[in-house]
């Protein structure tokens, strides 16, 4: 099937070309919808419900909402994590489903458990919502509402944040990928009636009274409709309040006659609602600004593009003075991580065609290996597009072009190569070099395809993996498999469609610079790997000692999750005092930014925050904020260049606010930790157990037991406990005794301190809260709380100091809450050493030194919970690799020796992996074990290439030689070490070239340190390092260890399979069959090699050897027996139930198992000669068909030559000049030569049948007479083997087998069931059964044994006597061509010229006079006879030369 796309490639040009035109264009149609984005997102699936409850404190929080949500939704299927956070006012409850959940069906379970817990939280308690579906790289674009300062007065932060909600949101709520935009900082607009206590008592009103009037006063009505003549009139109340006036003159109550409205009571204005978040920037006080939100899965690169050509529109929308002010771009992160993807790609690009062009020694071959790189690039983008992957620094990030012309690097060398050994000095014809193309191409690319299939294959487990690391690695792999497959089918049609057409037909005779280089290595070399040849014990030493100090080495490194991408910003997260109010944190804020843009001169901008958003997707409390540090371009820091470093430094300078808590992150990697793993740091230690105070000391302990290990920094405590709280605890007795119910206290309290909400007021499109709250409360104390007046049922009022007990007390400020347990979190991150050292020390430390209650665990969390899932992952997915691997090359060699030999360049790669990542004093990542994945695929490459020439050479020179005449064992042993040595270093320049590129292409990434570079570093440092130590040592230890296997082996096994198992491609078929009006020689052997079903029959007889060495190990047939009555016992329903089966002994299975293989040898011998016997008798059969073509031509040209004589004699004769004799000879004459003309046509139809019988109908086609020309003018063939004597070697073999076989019967076979019975009728019991069964003397298998001895004595005899028959044969074979061509050019040079002379001048005599009749008949007869020998001469020379070629197997 390679060859059959090969060839259509090379022959239908036209038809390729525009293929490779068509992709082009799809991939330039996919570059255009490629998403793009910075990193992949790796936020699991996840609901967010958050409800908002400003009037409940932490403790009613959690037990009138959280806790029945978290109950409803522990049930939900495929749920993996319940996380909640419960603080007063608000609550956020994170669900986290299974990946392979369809993510809206997630939101839409979640949705429906929502409603039906919704109708057992009380009334007023808040609504639960479903957050927008967003994730860790949501937050794409940050800003601020900007105002200059000639208009700085004029907009305060209640005018900011109204624009902000309904000019700004609005319009970016229609950009494609926003899910929505999230609010932050500013005072949210309200319509609020400030009422005076002391005029609502004079009025001897209550709140209540002025709530229900507000309530009862703000609505609209409609009247259906009145009909007045023909027409109708619709009728409408308009009650609602459109401004403060329309407020103040609503009756409250009417006394004395006199109403009292809302202006007598109460001052009605614009307030604002309690906040629990604000914004700051650079230190000059609070700001307005929002966070666009994107859409899970959207482009993000398109959508920050959109967001901002839309932000142009809205500037228009804003009043003058106020403009648009981002802060966070991700485009900017984007666009850097792209061009740090871009910058290694192309530099990888120039390094591997520079290497290319240098190592290939011809710039044509190695520009058309590097025009695979693009086409390869483009066919892997439009998959993606496809498969719904981005383009972001994981998915293109890990493409090295080196490993991806692998493929095509080895077929061009290979076809150059052989274009060198075959036509140095010559110029090809377009037809030659398009046959050469086609056989190189064909013999070289199957290999080739195997290599990559195995890079391929090794990249299957990282589709295994999951969680963070599957969704950061599984994008990578899914592009370079891209990239690959789309190589390989480029190898399989553009290369040698390019390679036909560019490379130069004018072949060099003497070596270019690049080969004398490759010399001047080998002579080198050569002698090197001699010696080490002979001493291998000293070469497997040191390998193994190498392998052993690289496993030491591997034990003292480091560990991380993934390296952190340097974002270029910082988020570092502030906590104050708990307690503290907004105003402080505010305050906190602004000093911290003018303490950054003072000291320095590297922060851009610095912005702050505080608490909670709009939509709480990060909820912190009010004494919390993050604290985003906007940087300069890295080349622009001049207090250091080091981001810890810079970081220690900014914390050094923050510290001398006292009582902050700091911890440095980044923006990006902050959302992810908190979505992902619910905490902000590095490691989390978190403790479970039910009491906060417990939990909250526990913690404070193992905060104090970390602070102790190195390398532990930013150590915070989850704050759940001391917030202060003013606590109304109602006397009960007081409230029966004067009529009074707790739900009216507290709407009084709640409306008097929080504000109630009474309505709605509208301003066209927009709409604001009305609320109704007590004048001077916003900063009660005690005393203030205790004199609200509360209404009685008989029209007084009391205060409510007289019906509670009122003061301040210390309670929860958090609840936080995972799988149904409370929890405490203790968070730290790691600077200056690796997170999995310090972790086991925090680990070791909290074992031996944290003593916790009865009840109360510890858990780890954090990126560090991260690692240690995905190392337990990479121990199943790197063995897996490895497996795989193995299985692979087994399959393809079909020996296990073979297989352990290239398998040894895994562990000889690894120890330069490691080596470069202690050497670069980088710690093992993720990262890194994905790079040793993929690094095992490629390392194999060059041990296949070896090792497949090992093969080639031992078929094409031993096989004839080791004829089983008594070879010596020295003999044997220089054999191979010749053979080792010329294919080692045959096989030096391509080996060199995939090692080169494919390391070398990963060069850029290594070096680089530029945005997004930490990720690849440690990849291509495993990578760079594991080809070029596998690679050196491969070329010393894979030919050590090929030469001490083979040469202690005491008989070789003749002939060896396939280097390529078809079986393991699934490639596509394209074939044509074009109707020509000649037949060449070539394409009718190449149809009959296609067609004739000898050839199928060969085939499927491989294949069924194939499928009969799976039959190597098999089970015996099970014995079941059920017996029932009286067994054992006098009861008469006992049973008894039995089974038994039965394997071979282990060393039965393997002579089995070689036997069949030898079989399956065999039929590989039987193919290779039933294809030469095809080969050589269709060729015979054309040479026939052509020859009575030619045979034909003659007589017709004879035929001519008589017609005339006769008309000529017969005009004569009716003029007197001759009489009848000479008239009717020349008739006889004539005719004569037209009955062999047409017996010579009938066997033209003959010989085309038996043409037919090879090739089947030639629909017409006719022979190309220049065939046999060209074929018996072709040079001898050289050496080679016969496939005949292959064939009987393998019989041979396989006899050896057979009786090794049958004396292996001898040893025993293993039996073994088990019973299941009753006995007397009681309880049924069961046991087992083992035993062995074994041939005893005269049962007839030493009688077996011997006579398979003598069979293989018997082939033996037969090999040599065909042996002696065919080399006979090849003997007699050369002397027929050398006389054969000996006669031909006597024909060639004399005698065409004499026949030509004597048929022109007896033609010419007779029609003259000069001669008679019969010295006419003399000359043309004699010439013809010339002519025909002629024929017959190169007839049997080309059939000689085909015959030689079969014996030669060529």
């Amino acid at each position: 099937m390679i060859d059959r796309i090969i060839t259509f490639s090379v022959r239908n040009k036209l038809i390729t070309g525009l293929l490779l035109l068509a992709l082009i264009g799809w991939g330039a149609y996919s570059v255009s919808r490629l998403p793009i984005d910075a990193l992949p997102d790796v936020t699991n699936n996840q609901v967010l419900v958050n409800t908002i409850a400003p009037n409940l404190a932490t403790q009613e929080v959690e037990k009138f909402i959280t806790f029945p949500l978290e109950q409803a939704f522990k049930n939900l299927p495929d749920v993996v994590e319940l996380r909640s956070v419960s603080r007063s006012g608000l609550s956020v409850i994170t669900v986290v489903f299974k990946d392979a959940l369809d993510p809206n069906l997630a939101r839409q379970w979640v949705g429906e458990r929502i409603l039906q817990v919704q109708a057992n939280i009380p009334p007023g308690y808040g609504t639960p919502e479903i957050a927008p579906p967003t994730t860790g790289t949501g937050e794409i674009y940050q800003y601020t509402l900007a105002v200059d300062s000639a208009h700085k007065d004029k907009y305060d932060l209640i005018e900011l944040r109204t624009l902000q909600d309904w000019v700004v949101r609005q319009h970016l709520l229609g950009v494609p990928g926003v899910i929505d935009v999230s609010s932050f900082g500013g005072l949210l607009k309200q319509y609020e009636v400030s009422v005076d206590a002391r005029r609502l008592a004079g009025a001897k009103l209550s709140l209540l009274d002025v709530f229900a009037a507000l309530q009862n006063n703000n609505s609209n009505t409609g009247g259906s409709y009145i009909e007045k003549g023909p027409n109708i009139y619709f009728i409408r109340g308009e009650g609602l309040v459109t401004s403060l006036k329309d407020m103040e003159n609503i009756v409250v109550s009417s006394r004395g006659g006199s109403p009292v409205r809302i202006r007598d009571v109460a001052e009605v204005r614009f307030g604002h609602a309690v906040r629990y978040g604000a914004l700051t920037r650079n230190g000059e006080g609070e700001a307005v600004g929002g966070v666009v939100l994107m859409l899970k899965g959207a482009n993000a690169l398109a959508t920050v593009t959109a967001v901002k050509e839309r932000m142009v529109d809205v500037q228009h929308s804003l009043p003058e003075g106020v403009h648009i002010d981002a802060f966070v771009d991700r485009a900017k992160l984007v666009n850097k991580t792209i061009g740090t993807v871009e910058h290694n790609l192309l530099m990888g690009a120039l390094i591997v065609i520079g290497v290319l062009i240098l190592l290939l020694g011809n710039w044509r071959a190695g520009l058309i290996v590097a025009t695979v790189i693009p086409l390869a690039l483009l066919f892997a983008i439009s998959c993606m597009v496809v498969a719904g992957q981005s383009a972001n620094l994981m998915s293109m990030g890990a493409l090295d072009f080196g490993l991806i012309v692998d493929g095509a690097v080895i077929v061009v060398e290979g076809m150059m190569f052989a274009l060198h050994q075959r036509f140095g000095g010559q110029r090809l014809s377009r037809e030659c070099m398009d046959d050469e193309t086609i056989t190189s191409a064909g013999s070289i690319m199957k290999s080739a395809v195997f290599g990559q299939v195995i890079i391929l294959i090794v990249y299957v487990p990282i589709f295994a993996l999951i969680g963070v690391e599957g969704k950061m690695f599984r994008p990578m792999a899914f592009t370079v498999s891209f990239a690959i497959i789309g190589a390989l089918i480029l190898s399989l049609t553009y290369v040698p469609w390019a390679t036909s057409i560019f490379l130069s037909k004018d072949i060099p005779k003497g070596e270019s610079w690049s080969e004398r280089m490759i010399h001047r290595l080998q002579n080198w070399y050569a002698p090197k790997l001699r010696f080490l040849l002979h001493h291998h014990r000293m070469v497997l030493g040191s390998a193994l000692l190498l392998f052993l100090v690289a496993m030491v080495a591997f034990d003292r490194l480091g560990g991380e999750f993934i390296p952190e991408l340097d974002e270029g910003d910082f988020a570092t997260n502030v906590v104050i005092r708990q307690g503290s109010n907004l105003s402080e944190s505010i305050q906190v804020s602004n000093e911290l930014a003018r303490i950054l843009m003072k000291n320095f001169p590297e922060v851009k901008e610095v912005v702050g925050k505080i608490g909670s958003s709009e939509i709480p997707t990060d909820p912190m409390p009010i004494e919390s904020q993050d604290l985003l540090i906007v940087m300069k371009d890295k080349d622009q820091w001049v207090t250091t260049k080091d981001r810890e470093h810079m970081a220690d430094l900014m914390s050094e300078k923050m510290n001398v606010i006292p009582g902050l808590n700091l911890s440095f992150e980044q923006p990006i990697q902050m959302r992810f930790n908190e979505l992902i793993a619910g905490v902000k740091s590095d490691i989390a230690v978190k403790i479970y157990g039910d009491d906060l105070d417990q939990l909250f000391k526990s913690g404070n302990e193992v905060a104090a037991l970390i602070g102790t290990i190195d390398g532990a920094t930013d150590i915070k405590v989850e704050q759940v406990v001391g917030m202060p709280q003013l606590v109304v605890n109602y006397d009960r007795e007081r409230v029966a005794q004067y009529g009074l119910n707790i739900a009216d206290l507290n709407r009084v309290l709640n409306t008097a301190l929080a504000g109630g909400h009474a309505g709605v007021v509208y301003e066209g499109e927009r709409r604001f809260d009305l609320v109704v709250r007590l004048a001077d409360m916003r900063d009660a104390d005690a005393d203030k709380v205790k004199s609200i007046l509360v209404p009685l049922p008989n029209g007084a009022q009391m205060p409510l100091g007289q019906l509670a007990e009122i003061g301040f007390q210390s309670a929860p400020a958090q609840v936080s809450r995972e799988n149904g347990a409370r929890r405490i979190v203790v968070e730290t991150n790691v600077r200056g050493r690796d997170i999995q050292s310090v972790a086991k020390d925090i680990q070791k430390a909290i074992d031996e030194k944290l003593k916790l209650p009865t009840g109360y665990f510890v858990e780890y969390g954090g990126t560090f919970k991260n690692l240690e899932q995905a190392s337990a992952r990479l121990m199943l997915t790197v063995p897996l690799a490895l497996a795989l691997i193995f299985i692979l090359l087994f399959f393809a060699f079909g020996s296990v020796k073979q297989a352990l030999i290239i398998f040894s360049a895994v562990p000889l790669a690894a120890v330069g992996g490691v080596f470069a990542l202690s050497i670069r004093s980088l710690d093992f990542s993720i990262s890194a074990g994905i790079g040793f994945i993929a690094l095992f695929g490629v390392a194999v490459l060059n041990g296949i290439v070896l090792i497949s020439y090992f093969d080639q050479l031992e078929r094409s020179r031993d096989a004839a030689l080791d004829d089983g005449s008594g070879i010596t064992d020295d003999e044997r042993t220089e054999r191979i070490t010749e053979r080792v040595i010329s294919g080692t270093l045959a096989r030096l320049r391509p080996v060199l070239a995939t090692a080169a590129v494919a390391s070398l292409g990963f060069l850029p990434m290594a070096l680089s340190n530029s945005e997004g570079s930490e990720v690849q570093r440690p990849l291509a440092t495993v990578v760079i390092g594991g080809l070029i130590s596998s690679t050196l040592l491969t070329l010393v230890v894979l030919p050590v260890l090929y030469h001490l296997v083979y040469t202690r082996r005491r008989k070789r096994s003749s002939g060896t399979t396939a280097t390529v198992v078809p079986a393991l491609l699934l490639l596509l078929f394209v074939g044509t069959s074009a109707q020509a009006q000649v037949l060449p020689l070539d394409s009718a052997v190449s149809r009959a090699l296609r067609t004739h079903p000898t050839i199928t029959a060969a085939e499927l007889n491989v294949q069924q050897q194939e499928v009969l060495r799976r039959t190597a190990f098999q089970l015996n047939p099970i014995n079941a027996q059920y017996q029932h009555g009286q067994i054992n016992s006098g009861y008469a329903r006992d049973f008894n139930l039995q089974a038994t089966t039965g394997i071979d002994f282990p060393t039965v299975i393997a002579q089995r198992a070689a036997y069949l293989k030898e079989s399956l040898r065999l039929a590989e011998a039987d193919q290779l000669t039933t294809r030469s016997v095809v080969k050589e008798s269709a060729g015979g059969a054309y040479l026939q068909w052509t020859m009575a073509a030619e045979q034909i031509a003659l007589l017709k040209r004879l035929d001519t030559i008589y017609s005339r004589l006769a008309t000529y004699a017969d005009r004569k004769f009716e003029v007197g000049q001759t009489g009848r004799l000479e008239k009717v000879s020349a008739q006889s004459s004539a005719d004569q030569i037209a009955i062999e003309l047409r017996r010579a046509e009938g066997d033209l139809a003959v010989y085309q049948a038996e043409l037919e019988r090879w090739t089947g109908g030639l629909n017409g086609a006719l022979p190309d007479t220049n065939s046999m020309t060209l074929l018996a003018h072709e040079p001898d063939p050289g050496v080679g083997t016969d496939p005949v004597l292959l064939q009987e070697q393998q019989r041979v073999a396989l006899a050896e087998k057979a009786w090794k076989l049958e004396r292996s019967q001898w040893a025993p076979s293993l039996q073994g069931g088990g019973f299941y019975q009753s006995l007397d009728g009681l309880s049924p019991f069961s046991g087992y059964l083992i035993g062995a069964s074994m041939p005893l003397p005269g049962s007839g298998q030493g009688v077996r044994t011997k006579a398979a001895r003598l069979r293989s004595e018997i082939a033996q005899q037969q090999f040599e006597d065909v042996r002696r028959t065919r080399s006979t044969e090849l003997i007699r074979t050369r002397t027929r061509l050398v006389q054969l061509r000996e006669n031909l050019a006597y024909y060639e040079g004399t005698g065409t010229a004499l026949a030509s002379t004597l048929r022109g001048d007896a033609e010419r005599a007779y029609l003259n006079g000069d001669v008679g009749y019969m010295e006419f008949i003399q000359g043309v007869d004699r010439s013809y006879r010339i002519d025909s020998e002629h024929l017959r001469t190169r007839f049997e020379l080309a059939l000689t030369l085909l015959h030689l070629k079969s014996l030669l197997g060529q």
